[in-house]
């Protein structure tokens, strides 16, 4: 896989020599166990994979380098880069301005572009809509495009099973870039329809049956699908994918309902199933199956408290953080810099979309404490270290920490 050149300043040397020592050791990436840093009367179990995914990281290169190679231009970003908030202020406080917020409201009308700028592209790709209104004004889109690979991936499969004239079920959250975008492409081809979870996939598979009023449909999904679309007869054929972003497992939780629902309304056998329903389980992000499995097998260890560490507003991550909230108190934080004391922290409650200050959190006479640890898929790793280094230092184990990055690295 492609080594990418990514500012030193979100480099990890101990991260690094952790991910080396065991991309070494399970070079297949079947293993999900953590690695254990013991740190005498703290142990810190980190999950087998975080932290930036090739998407991620390819986005951060061409945007950097972008900046290095264009001295003097207006640079701006269509949008967040990506959901991490050091990230996105590194850019900033290059010169680079967002032209959007992250919801898609206008922070700079298109009206003052000129085809001397330079618009970069997220991770997370853009409409067809937006593209063909930089186009118009002559600025070129391609060369700086950072849309991940993954993300084109599930475009080009909806283009395929569009041509097929099946209609797009995408799992998505309605309002995120990443389903705006994926919308807009699938849309531009066949009818689409947009559900985020399980309980909408269940209303969808009502229409389906023909068990609820169609013209519900229209009030019931509002904004949610595309421009003409027809509930009498769009939802004869159907293929699911998804913002990568999202649980794998819900994914395919929803794919395989909503196949089973096509099954008994249409009396078909396995053999015929998909003159109805197409498969599509080659869309699934391989970073974020990875990275959710690797959380799962961290949760078979024993601990007292998980942290999570990434963008507040980063979808992958909040995912991350509704595994672990299942077995144990999980802290959700954006740095080190949210740990404030043994007896304080401050956190994301992504459930509320607040910050919330929990008192006594941490032990530091339980010994020894047990702390698993993961991050979000745009989380730089020197993060994690800082996160690390910050419960290490409660521990009076700063000098330990020097000492396993010798042993990683050996």
């Amino acid at each position: 896989m492609k080594n990418f050149e990514i500012p030193i300043i979100y480099r990890s040397p101990l991260i690094s020599a952790i991910k080396n020592r065991r991309k070494q050791q399970d070079k297949m990436k079947k293993d999900f166990t953590p690695t254990l840093l013991d740190l005498g009367d703290l142990r810190i179990y980190l999950a087998r994979h975080f932290g930036f995914c090739y998407g991620v990281e390819n986005a951060i290169e061409i945007s950097f380098r972008t900046i290095d190679e264009n001295p003097g231009k207006r640079i701006f970003l269509l949008s967040e880069m990506i959901h991490n908030p050091q990230v996105n202020a590194d850019l900033q406080s290059r010169g680079i301005r967002f032209l959007q917020d992250t919801h898609g409201k206008q922070l700079i009308d298109f009206a003052n572009l000129t085809k001397d700028d330079i618009v970069i592209i997220p991770a997370f790709g853009t409409t067809l809509e937006i593209e063909k209104r930089l186009q118009d004004i002559g600025i070129p889109t391609e060369k700086y495009d950072t849309t991940c690979p993954f993300v084109e991936k599930v475009w080009n499969r909806s283009a395929q099973i569009a041509q097929k004239d099946y209609t797009i079920v995408v799992h998505g959250k309605p309002g995120h870039e990443e389903t705006r975008a994926t919308f807009s492409h699938a849309a531009a081809a066949t009818p689409t329809v947009v559900v985020k979870d399980m309980k909408e996939a269940r209303l969808l598979a009502e229409y389906i049956k023909g068990t609820t009023t169609p013209d519900s449909f229209y009030t019931t999904f509002k904004g949610q699908y595309s421009e003409g679309f027809d509930i009498q007869k769009d939802l004869a054929r159907i293929g699911v994918v998804n913002q990568t972003t999202m649980l794998a497992s819900d994914t395919q939780a929803i794919a395989d309902f909503l196949k089973q629902t096509m099954i008994e309304t249409h009396g078909l056998t396995p053999d015929t199933v998909e003159t109805r329903f197409a498969d599509t389980r080659d869309t699934l992000c391989y970073a974020t199956l990875d990275n959710q499995s690797a959380v799962i097998g961290l949760l078979d260890t024993p601990a007292d408290l998980a942290i999570v560490v990434g963008g507040y507003n980063s979808s992958n991550t909040s995912h991350l953080v509704e595994l672990c909230e299942e077995r144990m108190p999980t802290y959700f934080i954006s740095s080190e810099e949210k740990i404030r004391s043994p007896q304080e922290i401050l956190h994301y409650n992504f459930h509320k979309r607040q910050e919330e200050r929990t008192q006594d959190w941490l032990s530091t006479k339980k010994a020894p404490l047990r702390i698993l640890i993961s991050s979000g898929a745009s989380c730089p790793d020197a993060l994690v270290e800082a996160v690390i280094r910050k419960l290490a230092g409660y521990y009076n184990a700063t000098r330990t920490v020097e000492t396993l990055v010798t042993t990683f690295a050996g």
